[in-house]
């Protein structure tokens, strides 16, 4: 790809800011992603590999610093009084991948700007629009498989606004034009966030965590299985598309957590005192135990995007984990 002189709204781009429309046109495959997370940093680096044009936003200077020495080149941005130069860089940009959590009650703090996004975005070059929603948005189901066109529930403030936030992005997006669609994901993990990873670091279980144990089923997926999706997304338009992104394999907490710590032990045996018994809940009770239970149905992904799992079962996905992994109880002399 030929270079042009860096702008100063998007220096990624290496575009001026007068280039002709149908020069624009050969420039295709840049992605913006509002908040470059776990998910988006791995997506990032492997559309970079296949040449495309990545810019992303972070909320402060560290998370900044810490992306840019990463390889990434990202914008401050502060979704609640956006600057409008980073809103503008937009307009340069064929796709839009959104991963900005709802904030407490004022919800998805971008689409506070609908109007404005809206107006920066028809005057724009963007064709696809994708927004990381949860499988939280289903609610408690009793075990039941839940697909695409099974009731939404969600009992938990943040399920509630991630509702309304994907309502909001499918209508802006369908309202101009471009392919949009709305990713419910399961429970991520990949290299560096897994049950390998915590029972390695012995990390301290987080209040989500807490609440998983009494759960039957949880639905994951293994982040390499996320990038696919997108991807697949991106070359198969949809006017208003909702997909699980989950793997074939629900399957409870403690059950995860014993295989891992089975792999740890066999590749380095006796450096683990972890317990399998801490993956589980100490008596839960039988209300407990199907608060949030739900098998997620990833059919309509598999024949509509034409997805073929990497990592059906989180079996193959932590053995790839821990097949990539140094020895981390190495110590040097």
């Amino acid at each position: 790809m030929p270079s042009f002189p860096a702008t100063k709204t998007d220096p990624a781009l290496q575009i001026t800011p007068d280039i002709s429309q149908s020069a624009m046109e050969i420039y295709q495959n840049r992605m913006f992603i509002l908040g470059m997370g776990f998910v988006c940093q791995f997506f990032a680096q492997s559309l970079k590999k296949e040449g495309w044009v990545v810019t992303g936003t972070c909320t402060s200077k560290t998370k900044k610093k810490h992306l840019e020495e990463k390889g990434f080149h990202v914008h401050l941005l502060d979704a609640n009084q956006p600057e409008l130069s980073t809103l503008d860089a937009l307009k340069c940009y064929t796709h839009l991948l959104v991963s900005i959590p709802p904030v407490g009650c004022a919800g998805d703090p971008m689409l506070q700007h609908a109007e404005l996004l809206r107006s920066t975005l028809l005057d724009g070059n963007l064709q696809w629009l994708c927004y990381l929603s949860s499988t939280s948005v289903y609610g408690h189901c009793d075990g039941a498989w839940v697909d695409e066109d099974y009731p939404t529930s969600p009992t938990s403030e943040l399920a509630k606004l991630r509702l309304d936030a994907e309502e909001g992005w499918l209508n802006l997006g369908q309202s101009l034009g471009f392919s949009t669609q709305v990713f419910r994901l399961g429970g991520i993990y990949g290299p560096g966030r897994s049950a390998v990873d915590t029972i390695i670091k012995q990390e301290p279980q987080s209040e989500g965590q807490k609440m998983r144990k009494s759960r039957q089923y949880t639905s994951r997926v293994h982040v390499e299985d996320i990038c696919q999706a997108l991807k697949a997304s991106i070359y198969t338009p949809s006017s208003r598309g909702i997909y699980n992104i989950v793997d074939d394999d629900p399957a409870p907490r403690e059950e995860v957590f014993t295989f891992a710590e089975d792999l740890i032990k066999k590749k380095w045996p006796g450096h683990t005192k972890w317990s399998s018994n801490s993956a589980s809940a100490a008596s839960p009770t039988k209300k407990d135990n199907s608060r949030g239970d739900k098998r997620v149905s990833n059919m309509r992904m598999k024949r509509e995007l034409g997805v073929r799992l990497l990592h059906p079962s989180y079996r193959s996905g932590l053995l790839s984990i821990i097949d990539q992994m140094e020895n981390p109880f190495h110590c040097s002399p």
